[in-house]
């Protein structure tokens, strides 16, 4: 769904790792005959303070122990990697939904278009930044609308150094929220109509509403915010009702872990309350689904699907 860096090749990476504050995890995939399945996967937990996400500086504070936390989990696949898809945290970048009424034909005419418009909200400057979009939603008048996905360049490169140091490279960088996004996206039951999705992580919790594949909002709220996690889920359902014509959603989606034991059920409890909905888990696992979303992207993207 965002691309802060990409190879131009055919082939799929050979496993997908994530750098998250509190863990390194990677897996592996495999293909079945015509389902895509984990082959191998492995988590090192990291001490408090060994990566610390942020925005708008390098997030990588001890960089031995997290260089060695990515040689164990890599070393513990059942398989030798040189190329890895790589995911960070959603508070290392900035997502930003922007419509345009006409969209320029040349690619080099909408990339300067989209930087203009991110520069004005980037906390730092564009020149410095890693910009990625993606064409979302069109609208009834005309137009389109684009997911932007903003990055320090050298808070991207921080973790790629990371990798680098522990012996891959990482060709393709995406954040958790999206990549658990692409996971069901890349799923047989693609929820229809619009969904909401809800990511938790110990350190900040992350919104989306898809409308059939597009992505129409998206917000990211940093752990510690005064406002609770349901107060922003109604305040977001809110919006999506008068803002976004929305009409319901089909299904309501919780992935992730938050910072205390039993905190994604209470999560699920009362985001059930607040909708008068089923609240469905986004995957098997919280570890899982982000690995197991950018595989299965990298490698639809690599056959053209």
């Amino acid at each position: 769904m965002s691309v802060l860096a990409s190879w131009l090749a055919s082939s799929p990476p050979d496993a997908a790792i994530e750098i998250a504050p509190e863990r390194v995890s990677a897996a592996t995939m495999v293909s079945r005959g015509s389902s895509l399945n984990v082959e191998s996967h492995a988590t090192e937990a990291l001490p408090p303070g060994a990566v610390v996400a942020s925005l708008a500086t390098l997030n990588i504070v001890d960089q031995p122990t997290v260089t060695n936390a990515v040689r164990t989990v890599l070393g513990r696949l059942e398989r030798r990697v040189s190329r890895v898809a790589l995911i960070i945290p959603d508070l290392s970048v900035k997502v930003s939904l922007i419509r345009f009424d006409q969209v320029p034909e040349r690619r080099d005419d909408l990339d300067q278009l989209v930087r203009w418009q991110v520069r004005k909200s980037a906390p730092f400057p564009i020149d410095e930044a890693c910009v990625s979009y993606t064409k979302g939603a069109g609208g009834p008048a005309g137009g389109s609308e684009f997911v932007v996905v903003v990055a320090r360049r050298d808070v991207v490169e921080d973790y790629e150094r990371v990798c680098a140091a522990a012996g891959v490279y990482a060709g393709l960088v995406d954040s958790a929220t999206f990549s658990a996004l692409n996971f069901v996206l890349a799923a047989p039951n693609l929820p229809g109509g619009d969904w909401l999705a809800v990511h938790m992580r110990p350190t900040y919790t992350s919104i989306a509403i898809v409308r059939g594949e597009d992505v129409i909002f998206f917000r990211n709220r940093p752990e510690g915010d005064d406002e609770s996690l349901t107060d922003m889920v109604h305040q977001t359902a809110m919006y999506y009702q008068d803002r976004l014509a929305g009409r319901g959603f089909s299904r309501v989606l919780l992935a992730g872990s938050g910072r205390a034991p039993g905190a994604v059920d209470i999560a699920r409890r009362d985001l059930e309350e607040r909708l008068g909905t089923r609240v469905e888990p986004m995957g098997s696992s919280d570890v899982l689904t982000p690995l197991a979303g950018m595989l299965m992207r990298t490698r639809r993207e690599a056959v053209g699907v």
